[in-house]
């Protein structure tokens, strides 16, 4: 398959998993999980010819130019407790 359409699924696969996990105190776990696709993905597209694509340095520099998107605090739980506090 193409580098375009890889990086695209990747992309919208973390997308989809900061939607569900980004909240409040969690950040450190979902940057590990980053971390961990970045090492799977430098994985996979060395694994796509005979010889090694890649290097570190190439890769970082193949992460420049297709960014896999960051996390952000979707969900700050403290805001939302102010929100239902007649409910507790």
């Amino acid at each position: 398959k193409s580098i375009h359409l890889i990086m695209d699924r990747f992309k919208r696969s973390l997308i989809g998993y900061y939607n569900y996990y980004c909240i409040t105190d969690n950040t450190q776990t979902v940057n590990g999980f980053k971390e961990k696709i970045e090492e799977l993905l430098y994985k996979w597209l060395n694994r796509r010819s005979q010889r090694k694509s890649f290097t570190w340095d190439k890769f970082r520099l193949f992460l420049k130019k297709f960014p896999l998107p960051t996390p952000r605090i979707k969900v700050n739980i403290y805001e939302l407790r102010k929100e239902i506090s007649y409910i507790l």
